[in-house]
């Protein structure tokens, strides 16, 4: 019977994760899978996770940074949180929930699903059905509301 050696026991998790959802747990999908899972609920912009990467010693181009964040979501790992057009953020939190957006520090934060209630929705339209609802919350501070 082989031993399993400590390095590849720090990996296990990481490991487990890619090859529930059918990924190759290649050297930097699984590098990326512990900075991305092992810190709890995060958000993640691509160059947020880019900074953690070269901060552990990791060698990862951005392009690499991105194509893992969008493999991870298409496989459910993930879920992609889009701001505006030039920021998004990747959810290490899939389970049903929605999000306050702190505008002046660019911050996200969980809103748990249950502690939010939609009035009425529009009528789908035919052939349609509605997968999820992603609610975002934009805050300012006060002071640049008066």
């Amino acid at each position: 019977m082989d031993q399993i050696t400590p390095q590849e026991r720090t990996f296990t998790p990481a490991l487990a994760r890619l090859r529930s959802v059918g990924l190759r747990p290649t050297r930097q999908r699984l590098a990326l899978s512990r900075l991305l899972f092992e810190q709890g609920d995060r958000h993640l912009t691509a160059e947020m996770l880019h900074s953690d990467a070269q901060a552990q010693g990791l060698r990862v181009s951005l392009a690499t940074i991105y194509n893992t964040l969008h493999q991870f979501t298409k496989v459910g790992l993930l879920r992609e949180v889009v701001i505006d057009s030039g920021r998004t953020y990747f959810d290490t939190n899939i389970s049903d929930h929605h999000h306050f957006f702190f505008e002046d520090s660019g911050q996200l934060q969980d809103i748990p699903g249950s502690s939010l209630t939609l009035g009425a929705m529009p009528a789908v339209p035919a052939g349609c059905a509605v997968a999820r609802v992603d609610v975002i919350i934009r805050l300012a501070s006060a002071s640049h509301l008066s």
